[in-house]
């Protein structure tokens, strides 16, 4: 009996794209697949990490190629399916945390995303304690006010808010960087379980060479817009052929060392 392979939830194909100027990225070919493994992507700031994500989650459009969504152009998704394309695609980024009222309660924050999971029909009985538990934060978080949180509690609440739609997929774009390292492992472990248990396809976007090891199987560098090496981790950084290559395993020896 033959198996069939699942289809991407976002496709990226010889995708282009920028601000209105010369492209930032070019070339990029990336699937995202509903129970695969996590694909990370790293390189130098101002390498194009970011405007990755935001075309796959449709903030920018492509000026070349395209991106789909289980099938359909993101680009031309239609106002009737924007509610269950914000609640299947998820992205999480550093500048989220702006979109929280720091006067809100983590309950209050928490409530509202679970209330519109139930309203896109992607609902999947979650309390406000198990969304915290998805990133280590104890229940006793749900009475605190948002504007008394540390930076890594507040990235921690916008991953809780983003698992709440149980998305298809998860666009994180260094969403970590105010975790104290020594938690940090733990909110992987624990987001790594969550997402391969609901099937989450997971891209992430880091500069943090041990998080996207912890969390992704499979890494890309990106170099002057395009991907310039490709493979596991502890592979790209062992023969470093291309020089942004080079420059990242220069930058970070005691990882090299870890991942060989």
């Amino acid at each position: 009996m033959s198996t069939s392979t699942p289809s991407p939830v976002l496709r990226a194909n010889g995708l282009a794209a920028g601000y209105g100027g010369a492209d930032v990225v070019h070339g990029i070919d990336l699937e995202l697949v509903a129970g695969g493994a996590p694909v990370g992507v790293v390189g130098a700031s101002g390498s194009g990490k970011s405007t990755i994500v935001r075309a796959l989650a449709g903030v920018v459009k492509p000026t070349g190629g395209h991106v789909t969504w289980s099938g359909r152009p993101v680009s031309r998704v239609g106002l009737r399916d924007k509610k269950r394309f914000r609640a299947q695609v998820r992205r999480v980024a550093q500048e989220g945390l702006g979109t929280i009222d720091p006067r809100s309660t983590v309950d209050r924050v928490l409530g509202g995303a679970l209330t519109d999971a139930r309203r896109a029909g992607t609902a999947n009985g979650a309390t406000v304690a198990e969304l915290l538990a998805h990133v280590a934060l104890e229940p006793r978080f749900s009475s605190r006010v948002v504007g008394t949180m540390s930076g890594g509690e507040k990235q921690r609440l916008v991953l809780a808010t983003a698992l709440a739609t149980r998305p298809a997929a998860l666009l994180l774009d260094e969403p970590l960087t105010a975790v104290d390292p020594a938690m940090r492992g733990e909110v992987v472990r624990r987001l790594a379980e969550t997402t391969a248990a609901d099937g989450t396809a997971v891209l992430l976007v880091s500069h943090d060479l041990e998080l996207v090891e912890h969390l992704c199987p499979h890494v890309h560098v990106l170099a002057e817009g395009t991907f310039v090496a490709s493979g596991t981790l502890s592979q790209v950084l062992a023969d470093p052929e291309h020089p942004a290559v080079q420059d990242l395993a220069q930058a970070a020896p005691l990882a090299v060392q870890r991942f060989r």
